[in-house]
């Protein structure tokens, strides 16, 4: 096939700022902080920037105005190796955009005006693109509502086609976490891939090992990045544990998504449960030796020469 992957999804500007030492300021008061970056961002952009220094080809299918900011981020793609051939240009919405204020504990706040995301839909991503891809990877879902009413329908055509398919819902702004959108999609979904705060809240379990476990009763591997503890993996009734890879983060952005490159791009190896997961944590540990989501992300060679046999 002409594409190892094709990501659907979100791409935009990252307005990075931060450390922020305490509570935001209002009233007009400004606050100095010691970086700013403007940097590629989107959860299914840096996903595919992180598979293609993985060394798959990968094409990206999504939305951007006709703007500077969307030029930018097609550059960006780019310049990165990601075929952007398809990714569509609203002569009318903005690209979105996206300011991230970051904590010295690591957290932080995401401000993101979503300009076209509202109207990818899929329209937006041709037939032809997912009969050309072994595998199929969608991102930021409850951003998108048109291409996730729709994205079921894509999944299953992929998967005719041979493709396996894989979805991070990333965050829910207004709180709902939608299950009758969602399940359809996760009946044709080989891989799940939340963080530990997004499997909560989509299982209603408090713990991850069990919040994947319920996940995984709907059909697809559940991938869960559970921060400094590492990630867990359950597929059927097999449950692997990874620990984190010990680093000094310089900025946590975007390594989920560096995660969910490590991976797909295992699986697509051949790559094993537990070695895919392997990877997955090395790829979003090393993502943070950098400001930005893409500036660190690692090659294969890298991410294997970090990747140990652990877990249990």
């Amino acid at each position: 096939m002409p594409y190892d992957l094709l990501v659907i999804g979100d791409v935009n500007p990252d307005v990075v700022v931060g450390p922020v030492a305490g509570p935001l300021a209002f009233g007009q008061r400004e606050q100095l902080v010691e970086h700013g970056r403007l940097v590629l961002g989107g959860s299914a952009a840096i996903m595919a920037c992180g598979a293609a220094r993985l060394g798959l080809r990968v094409a990206f299918a999504g939305r951007v105005g006709d703007d500077p900011a969307g030029a930018f981020a097609r550059q960006a793609l780019v310049a990165r190796g990601v075929d952007t051939s398809h990714l569509v240009v609203d002569p009318q919405l903005p690209t979105p955009l996206t300011a991230i204020v970051t904590t010295a504990d690591g957290d932080r706040a995401i401000l993101t005006s979503p300009g076209c995301l509202a109207a990818t839909g899929p329209e937006d991503v041709p037939a032809g693109l997912l009969a050309a891809a072994r595998h199929v990877h969608s991102a930021s879902f409850f951003l998108m509502p048109r291409l996730a009413r729709s994205l079921a329908e894509l999944f299953a055509e992929a998967r005719a086609h041979g493709a396996s398919t894989s979805l991070d819902t990333n965050d829910d702004p207004a709180g709902r976490w939608d299950r009758a959108l969602l399940d359809p999609v996760l009946k044709v979904t080989d891989v799940l891939l939340p963080n530990a705060a997004e499997a909560r809240a989509l299982s209603g379990e408090s713990q991850p090992a069990d919040a994947a476990g319920a996940l995984a009763r709907l059909g697809p591997t559940v991938v869960v990045k559970d921060g400094a503890r590492g990630a867990l993996a359950r597929a059927g009734t097999e449950s692997v544990r990874v620990p984190a890879l010990p680093v000094e983060p310089v900025d946590s952005v975007g390594a989920g998504d560096s995660f969910d490159a490590g991976f797909v791009a295992a699986r697509l190896r051949g790559l094993d449960l537990r070695a895919s997961l392997a990877v997955a944590v090395v790829c979003g540990s090393l993502s943070t030796r950098a400001h930005g989501g893409t500036a660190a992300q690692p090659t294969w060679d890298e991410a294997c020469a970090a990747t140990e046999p652990k877990g249990t």
